[in-house]
């Protein structure tokens, strides 16, 4: 069956491309799904025979530095750091492939707290003894939302003493699984792709911001055909199901 899967995608992709020769494709991506995109990156290279050279980090890291004058073959990024992009002509107006919201996680084993209304959310934080999230003086999206999210249920001071953040375009979850922290809250793909976190769930819906992503082939790029069967590919149902397996969706 999966022969059969793999088979149908190369057939859709040569006939979606014209086919090119096998090459070398480098992707721009944000980690926001990087653990799905690994997962699929050998399912593409497989039925396509191309090879994928992927560079991780935030998707405002990874515009600022196409801005700035990086190049690279294809864009997985956030909706608005794409739709930026486009607007500079850097990248294709291109629909959203998957979504997903922020959810917490603790270490694996610990008590799980409460985050099932506004009210328990902000208790949950007030009482932990440490909380981690992306630093958004970086500007990856979870952080910048979680930062304004705080101020505005008048929390931030009482939550700043406490707060660590990971390296640069890094995974909060990273500083529960080593104990440097209780909790950790970010795009649920994200922090879900941890070993040793346990999952409590994504926050109260009107707390929580849900964060779309899409894909773009670079204009100019020599690889167009290959740039645009991955693009293709993120929106072939075999992606889907991946997509929802690492927590993300299409709503």
């Amino acid at each position: 069956m999966k022969r059969r899967i793999l088979a149908a995608v190369a057939l859709s992709l040569v006939g979606s491309a014209g086919w090119a020769a096998a090459a070398e494709l480098k992707v721009y991506s944000t980690i926001g799904v990087q653990a799905a995109l690994e997962e699929l990156t050998p399912k593409f290279e497989q039925a396509s025979g191309h090879k994928l050279v992927i560079t991780w980090n935030t998707a405002a890291v990874l515009t600022r530095r196409l801005q700035a004058g990086e190049t690279a073959d294809v864009l997985v990024l956030t909706r608005a750091s794409l739709d930026t992009l486009a607007k500079e002509g850097k990248a294709a107006a291109e629909p959203t492939f998957a979504s997903s919201g922020m959810g917490l996680v603790v270490k694996k084993g610990a008590a799980r707290p409460d985050i099932s209304s506004a009210d328990a959310f902000k208790r949950t934080l007030l009482h932990a003894a440490t909380i981690a999230y992306s630093d958004p003086a970086h500007g990856g999206a979870s952080g910048v939302y979680l930062s304004k999210l705080l101020e505005r249920m008048g929390i931030a001071e009482q939550v700043k003493a406490k707060t660590k953040h990971p390296p640069q375009g890094g995974n909060a979850a990273i500083l529960v699984a080593n104990g440097e922290a209780a909790l950790a809250i970010q795009q649920v793909p994200e922090v879900i792709s941890v070993a040793g976190v346990e999952f409590v769930g994504e926050l109260p819906a009107d707390l929580n911001n849900v964060t779309t992503y899409a894909a773009s082939a670079v204009p100019g790029t020599k690889q167009e055909d290959g740039a645009k069967a991955l693009v293709k590919f993120l929106h072939s149902p075999e992606a889907a199901a991946v997509f929802k397996a690492r927590g993300l969706t299409r709503r």
